[in-house]
């Protein structure tokens, strides 16, 4: 019995456990939208940017461990999405998106909306496949979700004309491939053991791939807790992976993010051996390129990372792991626990001793408006044990890692790249994948107002994040690359923000809005906003731009350059 190509997809991503799908509607893939309305066991979730429907999907990817899925129109639909897909490709999160195309009889006829995906987006997927037969229809999608899953995971893109959906084929739709990882060699392990055994000042970072498999599988996170207890190991949480240790255990040896704070990573220099655990390492892990040092490292280096084909890519590692972390963490729990000296345990203590400094909940008052530590120190007071956190791009975040005490029950969203407008889609991925959960997105000034849009899409699926937005009228992030890098020079006039009323903006939508203008009214109206449970909350804060970021002050008196 033959079915059309558009109903064959649709059941196609029933079998790889497709349950939502974000979009902006498209007249390209129509044939295909209209057929997943019939499907209730997949959701379509209807957004207003392309782009936001794709960080959305990237998100649930993240969520899941699983491929998302965005759909978009042919040319600028896609060109808006391509933000996001640069987003995914880089943090290693499987995606798949599909796009819908010309017609086949108008293929190389510059038809409205044309373009060459394969070119288009080479570098920012891991494949571009096209469908233009209809007996392959199923079997090129199950192999986008494969590949979307395996290895180093990232975005695939499929392409199929959009006369191809009411095509009939005889072919079933075609489910998922086994999954396959490498366990770690005994050999390796053993060496492993050596070198940790050797070691006075370990240091070890944890990534992504790490994250992933404790989305998976429930009791990663705690076999990590017992290896650093065991071995005497610092834990230090990698970029945009803040929630993967907890930050109030005594182990914890601080956050390698952008630009860690010089007493630390001065520290953190000493190591005598480098553990990257799932960490992919990049030029922000690795403080652009000089810890360690590419390609050859200044201390010896050891890369667990599930893909033969990225450990020693960038850097030469004495030992390079190409398998899973959780089962590199289990081999390492079921040998003998080394001696631990009393060298070790007080590196240990240093380390998390200049953690607990750089983190206090300690601030100076500023007079352009409020220091946004306070803030966030104060939101910190609200967050629940299963919290989704998510943070927009800009100086604000910094905040965000220095005064939130991650939790590992807590889920942290992000861009790793820094892509602006990302937080608010990202809030409303957590609310659906998380409908019980707290949702508190932090932005700034400049990406609310790239994405905050998708607000309405929240208000139409009844997910009500807590939006703190950090506004101090200005591009804060390229203000400071501009004061630090040319510091007599004025940069107000290229980087400064005329903003609406944040508040009355928000009611636009159905959202509560709120406004702090001064620190006496953080308590009051933070508490408020969180009180609030039935709708979206924006809550607008009026904040300094003298206070560049968490780490970093604008020195030249009350008025910038």
């Amino acid at each position: 019995m033959s079915e059309t190509v558009a109903n064959i997809i649709a059941s196609g991503l029933e079998l790889h456990n497709v349950d939502q799908i974000f979009c902006v509607p498209g007249e390209s893939y129509v044939g295909l939208s209209s057929i997943l309305i019939n499907h209730n066991a997949i959701k379509t979730v209807v957004c207003r940017h392309e782009a936001g429907a794709a960080f959305m999907a990237a998100a649930d990817g993240r969520l899941r461990n699983r491929a998302g899925v965005v759909m978009v129109s042919r040319g600028p639909g896609l060109a808006n999405s391509m933000v996001a897909l640069h987003s995914a490709y880089h943090d290693a999160t499987p995606l798949v998106v599909i796009i819908g195309q010309v017609e086949r009889n108008d293929f190389g006829r510059l038809a409205l909306q044309e373009q060459n995906y394969s070119l288009l987006l080479a570098d920012i997927t891991k494949a571009v496949f096209e469908v233009n037969q209809p007996d392959m229809a199923s079997e090129i999608l199950a192999r986008a979700f494969h590949l979307a899953e395996s290895g180093t995971p990232g975005p695939v893109a499929v392409v199929m004309p959009e006369d191809i959906f009411d095509q009939k084929t005889r072919i079933n739709a075609v489910g998922p491939s086994a999954k396959v990882s490498a366990s770690p060699r005994t050999k390796d392990i053993n060496a492993l053991v050596d070198m940790i055994s050797a070691s006075q000042r370990p240091l070890v970072l944890v990534g992504g791939a790490l994250l992933a498999e404790a989305v998976s599988e429930e009791g990663v996170l705690s076999k990590l807790n017992t290896l650093a207890e065991t071995y005497a190991l610092p834990i230090c949480p990698t970029h945009r992976r803040p929630h993967l240790f907890d930050a109030q255990h005594p182990n914890y040896g601080g956050y390698m993010g952008i630009r860690v704070p010089g007493p630390l990573i001065d520290e953190m220099k000493k190591a005598d051996l480098l553990i990257a655990l799932g960490e992919r390492l990049t030029d922000t892990v690795s403080q652009s390129y000089t810890f360690p040092t590419a390609p050859q490292p200044q201390i010896p280096l050891v890369h667990v990372w599930p893909d033969a084909n990225e450990v020693g890519r960038v850097w030469h590692p004495m030992l390079g792991i190409p398998a899973s972390p959780k089962e590199v963490i289990e081999a390492l729990l079921d040998r003998k626990t080394p001696k631990i000296t009393k060298e070790r345990l007080k590196w240990i203590e240093k380390l998390n001793k200049i953690h607990i400094q750089l983190t206090n909940k300690t601030w100076d008052s500023t007079t352009d408006g409020v220091n946004f530590a306070a803030v966030v120190s104060e939101v910190d007071k609200h967050l629940s044990d299963t919290a989704a956190i998510t943070t927009d791009a800009g100086n604000f975040g910094s905040f965000v890692h220095r005064y939130i005490n991650f939790k590992q029950s807590h889920v942290f969203l992000s861009s790793v790249v820094g892509a602006m407008g990302s937080g608010v889609p990202m809030a409303i991925a957590a609310g659906l994948r998380r409908p019980n959960d707290q949702v508190v997105c932090f932005i700034g000034d400049g990406g609310i107002l790239m994405m905050g849009n998708e607000i309405a899409t929240a208000r139409q699926y009844n997910i009500n994040p807590t939006i703190i937005i950090s506004d101090n009228s200005m591009y804060g992030t390229i203000g400071m690359h501009s004061y630090v890098r040319y510091p007599n020079r004025a940069f107000m006039n290229s980087t400064k923000l005329t903003n609406p009323d944040f508040t009355k903006w928000a009611e636009s939508f159905g959202a509560a809005g709120l406004t702090i203008s001064n620190e006496h009214e953080i308590a009051e109206k933070v508490s408020k906003a969180f009180n609030i449970k039935d709708r979206p909350v924006v809550l607008h804060c009026k904040t300094s731009a003298q206070q560049m970021s968490a780490w970093r002050r604008y020195e030249g008196g009350e008025n910038l350059p």
